[in-house]
C-alpha cells in the first residue's frame, strides 16, 4: 500500500536552495500529482545552510517530504535521523520524508543521472570526465558507475576540495583522478560522456579540445538557462540537466509514497509524461 494512504494528513512538501526562484520543481511535482489524484501541495523557500535546522524544526505535521538543493545536500545530514545507504555512498541527500518516526533521507540525485544517459541511449560507458567538485558531481561518479564506468576524470577548481570525491569512487567501484580545471587535458582521449555540474549562465572558461566536443557526450547539468554557454559551442549529442531533474524528481515521489526510493510508482510511465509536458 502506497505510505499517503497511512498517512493521509501529511500534504504539503517544498523545494528548498538559495536561490530557489528558478526552480522548475513546483512544476513538475504538481503534474505528477495531478495525474495519481493526489490532494498534495508543493512549493519552495529560499533557505540556506545555516537556516536549515530552524526550517526544519519549525514543519508541523502537515509536511510530508522536501527536496534539496545546493547548498543544502550535505547540510542537512546531521538533521537525518535515518537514510537510505546511497546517501553515504556519495555524502549527500537531496530528499528528506517526514514521519511521525523521524527525519529520513534519500539521494535520487543517481537514479536522475544514470536514467537521462539512458535515455539518451548511453547505456554503457568506460571512461567518464567531470567538471566541478560539488554534490551534483558525487551523484554523477555514482550514477556513471551503474553504467560501467572504470574511470572518472575529475576537473576542479580547487582540487583539494576534491579529495572526498576519490572515496565515492572507491565506494562504487569506479577510479577517480582529480586535475585542475584549468588545464587542459592534451591526454587525446576522448571520454564517451563529459559531464559538466558548473552553473550554466557564464562561460567558465574551461578549455574543451575540438576533437573532445566533436565525439564525446555532453551531459549538462545545468538547464537554466538553456542552452548552457558550453551546450552551445559542443558539436556531438547533448543532454540536459532537466531530463535528470525528472527522473530524480520521480525517485523522490517513490520515495514520499514508499519511504523507498527505488519501488516504483503506479503509472510511473504516465506520470513521467506528465513531468515532461510541465517543462516542455
Amino acid at each position: 500500500m502506497n505510505a499517503v494512504f497511512d498517512d493521509p494528513d501529511r500534504t504539503r512538501l517544498a523545494v528548498l536552495g538559495s536561490p530557489i526562484a528558478h526552480s522548475k520543481s513546483p512544476a513538475i511535482q504538481s503534474a505528477a500529482y495531478a495525474v495519481l489524484g493526489l490532494p498534495w501541495e508543493y512549493g519552495m523557500a529560499e533557505v540556506t545552510g545555516p537556516g536549515l535546522p530552524d526550517y526544519l524544526a519549525g514543519l508541523d505535521a502537515h509536511w510530508r517530504g522536501l527536496s534539496l538543493t545546493m547548498p543544502l545536500k550535505r547540510d542537512v545530514l546531521p538533521l537525518l535521523d535515518r537514510r537510505e545507504p546511497l546517501v553515504d555512498v556519495v555524502g549527500g541527500a537531496n530528499t528528506v520524508r517526514l514521519t511521525d518516526d523521524g527525519v529520513l533521507g534519500a539521494n535520487t540525485d543517481v537514479h536522475g543521472v544514470e536514467q537521462a544517459l539512458r535515455d539518451a541511449g548511453v547505456d554503457s560507458v568506460a571512461l567518464v570526465q567531470v567538471l566541478g567538485s560539488g554534490a551534483t558531481a558525487a551523484a554523477v561518479i555514482a550514477g556513471v558507475a551503474r553504467l560501467g564506468a572504470e574511470r572518472v576524470l575529475v576537473r576542479a577548481r580547487t582540487p583539494r576540495n576534491a579529495e572526498p570525491l576519490i572515496g565515492v569512487g572507491e565506494r562504487v567501484g569506479t577510479e577517480v583522478v582529480v586535475r585542475p580545471i584549468e588545464v587542459e587535458d592534451r591526454s587525446a582521449i576522448v571520454p564517451d560522456v563529459l559531464v559538466s555540474t558548473l552553473p550554466g549562465h557564464a562561460d567558465h572558461g574551461v578549455v574543451i579540445p575540438a576533437f573532445v566536443r566533436e565525439r564525446a557526450v555532453l551531459f549538462d547539468v545545468a538547464y537554466d538557462p538553456w542552452p548552457s554557454a558550453l551546450a552551445r559551442v559542443w558539436s556531438a549529442q547533448v543532454v540536459s540537466g532537466l531530463d535528470m531533474l525528472i527522473h530524480q524528481a520521480v525517485g523522490q515521489l517513490r520515495f514520499w509514497l514508499h519511504g523507498d526510493s527505488s519501488v516504483p510508482i503506479d503509472r510511473e510511465a504516465e506520470v513521467l509524461a506528465a513531468m515532461r509536458a510541465a517543462v516542455a
